[in-house]
């Protein structure tokens, strides 16, 4: 037996909303131009945000009216002091991107993963603590006393690598003074856990521990509780801890920044791996160098539960994905303006065409 714990964050958390504000910037850059370099992130504290990065984008970016727009939608209601600090894309990094075909922007390490125990092909802890922030994120937006700053995390116990029982959820919800914790525990409960968890009736009971608001109390919340900036979250980004991250964040930056894009691509030949039942459980590693278009290391790791000889997995990925960058950011689609919706609750699990099934 052991147990595996996962955590999300909802978009009022204040480095999910520099997340957000960030892929706000690429999807407007690259609506108006598809060839955008962008790294442009952000920073957050109180009613101060800090624009910093780099741009090389024939777009016109409004990113203060973006920002405002962003932060009005999350639930603030001050105005906010916006200091910008935004400059070119080094010409040294982009002689090395723009070439006869498109090459990395940077080294770096990447993992894909993906396992059968979910229908999303994901770790179960990630997948239902995600759902708990979306489900709580509906529940908030129809109320005047929830607020948009939540997490959830949750245990899971496991006996022979397949999720037996779901040990404990944990939930905390910011909200207005005048709610009672017993008022917050009832709505949370009827509200965003019992609706989720009815999809996973077989993996719960009278055992399952819930948690909400144990701090007691959860009044102030986002950048006026706690500081925020982009890409501190690439845990709750990528598997939950389950599965290796490479380190890089995912949101800012545009496709030739492999560790966006080079891990998209990873979770997409991991998952097919997976989906044609070739293995229980699939990692990929992608090693990238700057100035170079195709990684220069591929590992695939099965953790013994392949179904056929781990030879003909990996000629199975050589021979049906091409790795070169330039067909990444093709089969992909990543030039197009999606990525503000990857922001939060996960970057993997959902609607995305890394997530496609390839016949």
């Amino acid at each position: 037996m052991k147990l595996i714990s996962s955590e999300s964050v909802n978009v009022g958390h204040p480095d999910k909303t520099c997340d957000t504000i960030a892929d706000a910037f690429l999807d407007e850059a690259l609506r108006l131009d598809p060839k955008s370099q962008m790294a442009v992130e952000c920073a957050i504290k109180n009613d101060k945000l800090f624009i910093y990065g780099e741009a090389s984008t024939k777009a016109k970016i409004d990113y203060d009216k973006i920002a405002k727009n962003c932060l009005k939608e999350i639930g603030y209601d001050c105005e906010f002091k916006i200091i910008k600090e935004i400059s070119e894309q080094s010409p040294d990094i982009n002689q090395a991107v723009e070439k006869d075909e498109v090459c990395a922007n940077d080294q770096g390490i990447v993992f894909g993963y993906a396992t059968n125990e979910t229908e999303e092909y994901m770790p179960l802890p990630i997948m239902i603590a995600h759902k708990l922030m979306m489900k709580y994120e509906q529940f908030r937006k129809q109320t005047k006393t929830f607020f948009a700053d939540a997490k959830s995390q949750v245990s899971i116990e496991y006996d022979d690598k397949k999720p037996k029982f779901i040990k404990t959820i944990l939930l905390s919800a910011s909200h207005a003074d005048s709610l009672s914790n017993e008022k917050i525990c009832h709505e949370i409960l009827n509200n965003v856990i019992y609706p989720v968890l009815k999809e996973y009736a077989s993996l719960y009971h009278e055992n399952t521990q819930f948690i909400i608001n144990p701090s007691g109390k959860f009044t102030i919340w986002g950048s006026f509780s706690d500081s925020g900036c982009v890409g501190r979250k690439i845990i709750v980004d990528s598997y939950g801890g389950v599965g290796r991250v490479g380190g890089g964040c995912f949101s800012s930056k545009n496709a030739t920044k492999v560790d966006r894009s080079g891990a998209y691509f990873a979770r997409y030949v991991a998952k097919n791996v997976v989906a044609h039942n070739l293995a229980d459980e699939c990692e990929i590693q992608l090693s990238f160098a700057i100035g170079m278009d195709k990684p220069i290391s591929i590992n695939i790791e099965c953790f013994g539960t392949n179904k056929i000889d781990m030879k003909e997995i990996k000629n199975y990925v050589q021979n049906n994905f091409d790795f070169r960058l330039k067909n990444i950011i093709s089969e992909l689609d990543l030039l197009k303006p999606i990525y503000k919706k990857t922001a939060c609750y996960g970057h993997f699990g959902r609607d995305f065409p890394w997530e496609q099934i390839k016949n």
